[in-house]
């Protein structure tokens, strides 16, 4: 992405703020989906960062949707709901009938009680509503292979369902060799379960969960490296069925930032401190390896004094500057810029778990600096513990064509954290 976005963003005092490279993702998810065609066609897993639905709802073929909220996002933006695939491992009769009237063109079952619900509002609209059987990997999600077999061999007395097809998701951040594990996987599977049921699944939607970089030490050098090895396993899977490959992270992780200002800066017992003005509410890497790994980040030199630490402050609070005087002439020893040491960033929580990394060398570093992370485009802009001391959420921007929009203003939480007839 261009420079000249952060040097607006910090220019505008824009922080903490969450900065999406749409041309970038648009780019990405395209060269995904070729590489994969003719064998599969490609779905998009909002859970990942549903602020990238209207860029990617005309590349991918479908989208899976977990949750009734974030169907309602869908419908906000009037998705076609026959690319929805209506997944989640908490279905209950309410949103399935949310979904079905929204015209949601695929649902999956990851028990036998979800396979009964969905046929049950499949009966009551005269229709046989299209349904994935997920198949259990290990985890808490789907059914065993013993249920599955039970679903099969009752479909003719399902009136309400069309079993069309299996789902099947192992995990994420999957190396090549485990990718290839989990082909060789499912094709004995789906060759022995016809063999013993006489019945062959017509669609196969396959979750691949590939690994993506974030930290220091890892290979940036061809990210979409996974992908291709992925495609060379796929023909077998697609012989005589419908394939679609279910991907979150790798398409959104690498086009997304999130930029934080550093607020203050300390030394204790040899160690130097950088308080930012975000943190583990808003910053969430793979795994929750914060402090554990060095991510790739960036510095942005900015300037401190009264107005250099010139904020918007938090979203429905205070406003205008933030300094407490103690800039200038003050004469408390308050430390400029520190050159050639390492840092352990921290944010903004009045927790000892908000460590966002630590011994990060810096050639210089200073309050009034900003720090840009890369690698957010995945999960960080939900997954955060948005609730914790009230503070706010971060804004939102896209940067599309060269330019800059705000596609969402910070909020304040303080609303979620009081009761309102108390």
């Amino acid at each position: 992405m261009e420079s000249s976005v952060f040097e607006k963003l910090t220019a505008e005092g824009a922080s903490p703020c969450f900065v999406f490279d749409t041309d970038a993702l648009r780019a990405r998810a395209r060269e995904i989906r070729d590489m994969l065609s003719p064998a599969a066609r490609l779905c998009y897993s909002i859970k990942a960062n549903p602020f990238f639905i209207p860029e990617l709802a005309d590349i991918a073929d479908a989208l899976e949707v977990c949750s009734p909220g974030e169907l309602e996002i869908c419908r906000a933006y009037g998705v076609d709901p026959a690319k929805i695939i209506y997944s989640g491992v908490n279905k209950e009769r309410w949103d399935i009938k949310a979904a079905a009237e929204y015209g949601a063109g695929t649902f999956t079952a990851e028990s036998l009680r979800q396979l009964a619900y969905l046929n049950d509002e499949g009966v009551s609209r005269g229709k046989r509503l299209p349904v994935l059987l997920r198949l259990n990997g290990g985890t808490q999600f789907g059914m065993s292979a013993e249920d599955l077999e039970a679903a099969v061999r009752a479909r003719g007395e399902l009136a309400g369902v069309e079993i069309a097809g299996l789902h099947f998701f192992q995990g994420t951040q999957r190396k090549e060799k485990r990718q290839a594990e989990d082909a060789r996987f499912l094709t004995e599977f789906l060759a022995s379960f016809e063999e013993r049921t006489g019945f062959r699944f017509g669609r196969l939607e396959y979750g691949p969960g590939l690994k993506v970089p974030y930290f220091e030490g890892d290979d940036f050098s061809d990210t979409l490296a996974p992908a291709r090895a992925l495609a060379e396993l796929l023909p077998p899977l697609a012989e005589g069925r419908e394939l679609t490959v279910e991907m979150g992270r790798f398409i959104a992780a690498e086009c997304g930032f999130y930029l934080s200002r550093v607020m203050d800066i300390k030394e204790n017992g040899g160690i130097c401190h950088a308080i930012l003005d975000g943190g583990m509410n808003h910053l969430v890497y793979y795994g929750q390896t914060m402090a554990m790994k060095t991510p790739k980040m960036f510095r942005i030199p900015g300037c401190e004094g009264p107005e250099g630490l010139r904020t918007s402050g938090e979203a429905g609070g205070l406003s205008g500057s933030d300094t407490d005087g103690l800039h200038g002439g003050s004469v408390l020893p308050i430390p400029g810029a520190v050159r050639g040491r390492k840092w352990f960033l921290y944010g903004s929580l009045c927790s000892i778990h908000d460590i966002i990394c630590k011994d990060v060398p810096f050639d210089e570093l200073a309050a009034g600096d900003f720090i840009v992370f890369e690698n957010c485009g995945a999960y960080s802009v939900t997954e955060g513990i948005y609730l914790f001391l009230s503070r706010s959420m971060p804004r939102v921007y896209f940067a599309k064509g060269g330019g800059l929009s705000l596609v969402r203003e910070g909020l304040a939480t303080s609303p979620f954290n009081r009761a309102e007839n108390a």
